[in-house]
């Protein structure tokens, strides 16, 4: 079985931070990319950040470049968001999700696995 689970959602004001991890149950190995995915009320599920297990390769969403930084722990099988000068428009349900292409990919089409997600709101 393969499960994510997203955690360290919540109400941040605008300026503020939060901290997302996702903790992968299987096994990780050098062709697996981990990618964080959002999706606001009304909205597509769109693309935030993904990096490469193998070789730390990084993409981000132009909305996030330079706030989000993305990382991975391979001991704990984790990947995490820091998310910094949070702004409204980043309110959204926030989804980790694994593919096996080991490329640093942008489609939600090429992750299979999900996790459950984890809500952030910035509110003042």
């Amino acid at each position: 079985q393969v499960q994510l689970v997203e955690s360290g959602g919540g109400l941040v004001q605008p300026g503020g931070s939060l901290r997302l991890s996702c903790a992968a149950s299987g096994r990780t190995i050098s062709s697996v990319t981990m990618g964080w995915f959002r999706q606001a009320p009304g909205k597509e599920r769109e693309f935030v950040a993904v990096i490469t297990w193998s070789g730390g390769n990084i993409d981000y969403a132009d909305s996030v470049r330079g706030r989000f930084t993305i990382s991975k722990d391979n001991a704990k099988n984790t990947v995490y968001l820091q998310m910094n000068r949070l702004k409204p428009e980043d309110t959204a349900v926030y989804y980790c999700a694994k593919s096996r292409t080991g490329m640093p990919g942008r489609d939600l089409h090429e992750y299979h696995y999900w996790g459950q997600g984890t809500q952030v709101t910035v509110s003042s």
